[in-house]
């Protein structure tokens, strides 16, 4: 049963949470700026991006045979790879795409399957 102040104190949590993300983001931005402004460490932290981001790509696409998130990891290491890289933001963007559209036929696949399997169970008259 949840009262009144229950619902205060989520509300609270989610402002919070606002404001702790904002500030978060804000820094990154800032010293992403400063980072920027040094063509060495702009350098360094480009190719940091590369590794890590590629890394995960490919562990993403070595896991794909087997059962679990294999494809959510390569899509996930394609969205590390597109905060520095041009190139790699276009193949996120048609990625995600695809990756909707997917969830979008899967799920029309499961309502025609429960449809289905829901006019078999009704008795018939």
């Amino acid at each position: 049963m949840t009262t009144e102040s229950d619902g205060s104190a989520r509300s609270t949590a989610k402002r919070v949470a606002a404001q702790a993300g904002g500030i978060a983001g804000s820094a990154a931005r800032t010293t992403r700026g400063i980072i920027r402004r040094n063509p060495t460490a702009n350098r360094v932290y480009r190719a940091g991006v590369g590794v890590v981001g590629g890394g995960t790509v490919a562990l993403g696409v070595a896991l794909i045979p087997l059962p679990g998130p294999g494809a959510l990891i390569a899509v996930g290491g394609l969205a590390v790879l597109a905060s520095e890289f041009e190139s790699a933001k276009r193949a996120s963007t048609k990625a995600n795409a695809a990756a909707k559209k997917g969830v979008a036929v899967a799920k029309d696949l499961r309502a025609k399957r429960q449809a289905k399997q829901a006019a078999k169970a009704a008795p018939e008259h």
